[in-house]
């Protein structure tokens, strides 16, 4: 059998009416107000990283609502841009679990070369307006997508970090699969426990080479 490819679940899902739906829904959203991230960037994260090298996904919310951060990422901003709280609490503790420094740059191009796939349950925002585009559609893409993912058995860790993405756990039985879950890392979410000190990242790591396949260097140094 071929290996599978993101246009392989794109042709599956592209006819469908809800993926019908949210197209209609876009174009309408960018064509009357400011939505991020560009339109040309979507799809970023699955550009970044083709399917047959994914080996984590990490499972954000939607993408940040001001200009210039959004780049189709999750948690990734430009290098321009200041770095926001939860990307901060992230590099905070990769640097306390392996005891290396990580340089203070947004950009997690770095780890989607690695086979991180950096995917946001809701794709498109509203300027200024987060969660702005919380709707149905979406949540059907992302149960289609996590059961395309699923059904594949390369091992995979999913990182389900705060209420709204551990509600996808349901979508993960494969017993290739490793479910890491935590605390979201913003502020909010991390000074109330759940967060430092937790081994994340290196508890991914020793599942990647348990399976035989080379871990993930979180710092970007």
């Amino acid at each position: 059998m071929a290996m599978k490819t993101w246009n392989d679940f794109f042709e599956i899902v592209k006819q469908k009416d809800y993926c019908l739906k949210l197209k209609s829904f876009l174009d309408k959203e960018y064509a009357t107000k400011t939505i991020y991230p560009p339109r040309n960037l979507i799809f970023n994260a699955f550009k970044m990283t083709p399917l047959n090298e994914v080996k984590v996904v990490i499972i954000g919310q939607d993408p940040y609502h001001e200009e210039g951060q959004a780049m189709g990422l999750c948690f990734s901003v430009p290098n321009t841009c200041k770095i926001p709280p939860s990307l901060i609490n992230i590099f905070k503790e990769i640097e306390l679990e392996f005891n290396k420094p990580v340089m203070k740059l947004g950009d997690l191009t770095y780890l989607c070369k690695q086979g991180v796939f950096l995917l946001n349950t809701i794709l498109t925002v509203v300027e200024h307006r987060p969660m702005s585009h919380n709707i149905p559609e979406y949540s059907e893409f992302m149960r289609d997508l996590l059961g395309f993912l699923d059904n594949l058995d390369q091992p995979m860790v999913f990182m389900l970090w705060g209420g709204p993405a551990k509600k996808y756990e349901k979508y993960i039985t494969n017993k290739n699969h490793f479910i890491i879950k935590r605390t979201h890392p913003s502020p909010l979410g991390a000074n109330q426990g759940g967060w430092f000190n937790m081994d994340t990242f290196k508890s991914c790591n020793e599942f990647l080479l348990h399976k035989n396949v080379k871990p993930i260097e979180w710092w970007n140094n």
